[in-house]
């Protein structure tokens, strides 16, 4: 069985209409995203699609699209609303 990966993607679109369709697209992918950043859980070759059908909507001279995928055995630190609030200790 093929195991889920956790993945960050994130864009930088200049066109309204471009950023609303990229948009909607990772709506049905993602489980958190606030803005321009989703986190995800994706097979490999569902995140090479989810790449591909974005991809296909970016202007290649204006637009940047970056997917990061998440380390397993890494802790993921994070600060914000919706999320538990890291002290400065966790940061020495």
């Amino acid at each position: 069985m093929k195991r889920y990966n956790p993945i960050v993607v994130a864009y930088d679109i200049t066109s309204d209409k471009t950023r609303r369709k990229v948009y909607k697209t990772l709506k049905a992918w993602r489980l958190d995203g606030q803005k321009s950043v989703h986190e995800c859980q994706l097979r490999n070759a569902e995140a090479e699609d989810l790449f591909l059908q974005i991809n296909d909507s970016l202007n290649q001279d204006t637009d940047s699209l970056m997917m990061a995928w998440l380390e397993g055995h890494r802790r993921v630190l994070h600060r914000g609303l919706g999320r538990d609030v890291i002290t400065k200790e966790m940061w020495r």
